[in-house]
């Protein structure tokens, strides 16, 4: 049975171009946490997408060694996720990319332990020499949230939180930003190879009944 990743999430990870309440459960991912702007060439953002990387294809490809993982199946690699947040505001101030603070994430299928995770740490230090020591293992549960699919560059994802803000309102929700709750993006292009026009970006917001 092979892990789709996209079939079995889909009201999460696929939804449509109009807001959507969802109600997130407890998911593990590989975790790397910082702060700055996420475009700086060789910053902290893009060493954090490298060792998210190679965690995670060091665990998909454990079958192939000596590490058996119980209850493992092939699966693709899920997409490189992103909790945002800012001293002092309330989602999202795209004008100050440099105040941001970060949690890059790529999930972990279900059957893969704490465990799992620290022998695949010390694998890549071992085979690719590189540090992984600020990689954590990390469980989140959003629970009640409003979400949708952004279409376009990142820069204009105010448009999109506007419907979604005005969508919530109308079902009697409200913002429920908070240290453990943030804007979280997911995506599902890859910019080295799609021109920003056709980024596809899932945004999800923290909300709760009024």
């Amino acid at each position: 049975m092979a892990f789709d990743y996209k079939k079995e999430y889909k009201e999460l990870y696929q939804p449509g171009t109009k807001p959507l309440i969802v109600d997130v459960p407890p998911m593990n991912y590989a975790a790397v946490r910082g702060k700055g702007d996420p475009n700086e060439a060789g910053g902290a953002y893009q060493t954090s997408i490298e060792l998210l990387y190679a965690i995670s294809y060091t665990l998909k490809m454990s079958y192939k060694g000596e590490r058996q993982i119980e209850g493992f199946f092939p699966y693709v690699v899920p997409p490189l996720e992103g909790f945002w947040w800012q001293e002092g505001v309330q989602g999202v101030d795209y004008s100050n990319k440099a105040s941001f603070n970060w949690i890059s994430v790529i999930r972990l299928p279900d059957f893969v332990s704490q465990e799992d995770f620290i022998w695949a740490q010390g694998e890549v230090k071992r085979k690719k020499k590189l540090d992984c020591s600020a990689v954590e293992f990390l469980t989140i549960e959003e629970g009640l949230c409003v979400q949708m699919m952004h279409l376009g560059p990142y820069d204009d994802e105010p448009r999109t939180v506007a419907q979604m803000d005005r969508s919530m309102e109308e079902q009697g929700y409200e913002h429920d930003f908070s240290d453990t709750r943030m804007h979280h993006e997911i995506y599902l292009s890859d910019p080295r190879r799609v021109p920003p026009e056709k980024y596809r970006t899932v945004i999800r917001h923290p909300i709760r009944k009024k």
